[in-house]
This record gives C-alpha cells, structure tokens and sequence, in this order.
C-alpha cells in the first residue's frame, strides 16, 4: 500500500506545480481555464517581431515584454461584462447626478483659462470638454489600475477579440516608442483606455495632442494635453463649432411615446427629416415653443422603447458617439454640457 500512496502523492504534488506553472487566464464557475505557458511564450516572440519590424526599438520592447504574464481578472472582466440593461433614466441617474453637475461647473471654472485656450484654438466648446471629461474618469480621479500593456497582452491572446486587441496592443507599443509616456506608467482601464480621457491606443495615435507644448502627449497627467487631445478627437471627426448636440422635444398633446411612434411610423437615428416634417407631425421643444432648424435633415430619439422622453439629434451627437457608440453615454454627455452651460 505503501509504494501506491506515495505514487498517488507525487503525482498529485506534480499536477498542482504543473498547473501553478500554467498562467491562468479566466474562471468560469469553479472551473479556471489555464493556458499553455508555450503558446503564451510563443505568442511574444511573434508579438515582439512584428513590433520590431514596426519600428519599435529592442530597449521598449525589453522593459514592455520581457518576463509578461497574462492578467486573469482581465479575462474575466471581458468575458462576464453584465448582459442586464437599464433604462435611460436609471443610467442618467448615475452619470449625471447633481452632485457630478455642480462638480463639473467648478472644474470649468477652475481650469478657465487653459479651456478657452482650447477652445479658441480647436474649435470645440469647453463644456463638451468638461463633460467628457467628468464622465469618463469623474474629472481625472478613476482613470483604471491596470499596466496596459500587460491587459492588452492578455486580451491580444485571448481567443475572443483578439484581432482588435492586437492593434490596439501595437499601437501602446508605438506610444511607448515615441516617448509618451514610460511602461511601468502606462496604466489604463481592465479594457487599455488609457488617461484621463480614456482614449484607447489607436485613438491616442490618431487624435491626441501635445497642447502644452512640452513634447509629449500626455493624456495621464497634463490637462492640457488632456483638453486638447479630447477636443480634437471631436473635431476631426466632423465637430460643428457653433452647433449644440440637440434638444430634448415634447411629444403632441395627448399621446403617448408608444403611440406616437406608431404614428410617425419612423424613428431612430437611421431616419432624417426636416424640422418642417417634425414640427408638422406635432413636435415641440420641451418648453413647448418651435424647433430649431440647423438647416439639414435631423433625427428623433427615443431612449427606451415606449419612454416619454425624446430628443431631436443634431449632427454633434452622432460625432459624440464616434467616441462611444452608446446613445445612452451621448445623451448623458450632451445633457450634462448643458447643465454646465445653464445659467
């Protein structure tokens, strides 16, 4: 009996050092999923040279790369993001309340005249800015405690999205490679949304800005840099500097916004009408007076299905959905620059 329970116990010894050896990656239920430490090695030696043939120099690809483990709560983040929806209001209800409207009016003022700066030089207004800002990373406080590249990494490797990980991880690796920023300090969202901006890789290549002049973009720490590297994302993507988001609209005396719906037969933000059209089919300004006419086709949009709220769509909303393709995350923006704008 001897020589089998000491066999049982080794092998048993040898199973747990060989998956304590495995990175592990995720957890479903009780059951972790572990991943071949050589498929893993194999995949930086793969990343490294197409880095290299990038241009990325051996010293960043060193500090980036060498010795990286994968990150299971990053797996796990990805693969259980929450399947339950909420209305409109309920999330209005948490990225807009009160207390971040009266925090985003002093920020505004606090940081007035680095604002207008960007404002005059790029085109868009500060309380856009200020808005995207405080809903992002409530005004730079909860910008995410996750190394980068160690989360792209792990994403680029996972099965599930790894084509668009993968682009995202090299541009992180050109970021590092143009000074921007050192590894050990680029820190960023579960997802790689980096700074007070939140901006992903390719964005950060594509749109942000040395607005301070000191030769780096550097959206963690500067807030110039920050203001202006937001502004300009808006404006490259079609920004109309003297055109709001939209408004919010009352439907017709009487009806319902089910019923009214099945009326206009047509709603969404595929559909464009004239103004004349809306205002003909009943719609006013929440106040109740005429809407207003920016001189091209706009559309209408209901939140939730069957919702009483509604909101004419100026071609600034769509231009806030370029950064997040949630109508839920565009209206809170416009509503809250409102807020801030009010009197």
């Amino acid at each position: 009996m001897y020589p089998t329970a000491m066999r049982a116990i080794v092998a048993a010894l040898l199973a747990f050092v060989t998956l304590a050896a495995m990175p592990a990656l995720a957890q479903d239920g009780e059951k972790m999923v572990q991943v071949d430490p050589e498929a893993w090695r194999a995949f930086l030696v793969e990343l490294r040279a197409e880095a290299a043939a990038d241009g990325i120099r051996e010293d960043i690809l060193s500090e980036a790369l060498d010795g990286l483990q994968p990150i299971r709560r990053v797996i796990q983040l990805d693969r259980a993001q929450p399947e339950f929806t909420i209305t409109f209001q309920q999330y209005l209800d948490r990225v807009v309340p009160q207390f971040r409207i009266d925090r985003a009016r002093t920020k505004r003022a606090e940081n007035r005249e680095l604002l207008d700066s960007v404002e005059d030089k790029i085109g868009v207004p500060s309380h856009f800015i200020v808005a995207l800002w405080g809903i992002e990373t409530d005004f730079g406080r909860i910008t995410g405690g996750f190394k980068v590249i160690r989360a792209l990494a792990t994403l680029a490797f996972d099965d599930r999205r790894a084509k668009f990980f993968r682009r995202e991880l090299l541009a992180a690796l050109q970021i590092l490679n143009e000074g921007h920023i050192a590894p050990a300090d680029m820190v960023g969202s579960w997802a790689g949304a980096m700074g007070q901006a939140q901006l992903m890789p390719t964005s950060f290549v594509a749109y942000s800005v040395d607005f301070d002049g000191d030769g780096r973009r550097d959206v963690w720490n500067s807030k110039a840099d920050v203001f202006g590297s937001a502004a300009n994302f808006l404006k490259t993507e079609g920004w109309l500097t003297d055109e709001t988001w939209g408004f919010e609209v009352r439907l017709p005396d009487g009806l319902d916004a089910e019923t009214w719906a099945s009326k206009v037969e047509l709603l969404g933000l595929k559909v464009k009408k004239p103004v004349a059209e809306w205002q003909a089919l009943g719609l006013r300004l929440e106040g109740g007076g005429d809407l207003p006419d920016p001189g091209y086709e706009v559309s209408v949009l209901h939140p939730d299905q069957g919702a009483e709220r509604a909101f004419l769509i100026f071609e600034n909303f769509r231009n806030i959905l370029k950064w997040n393709r949630s109508n839920n995350f565009a209206l809170a923006v416009g509503l809250l620059a409102d807020a801030i704008e009010a009197p």
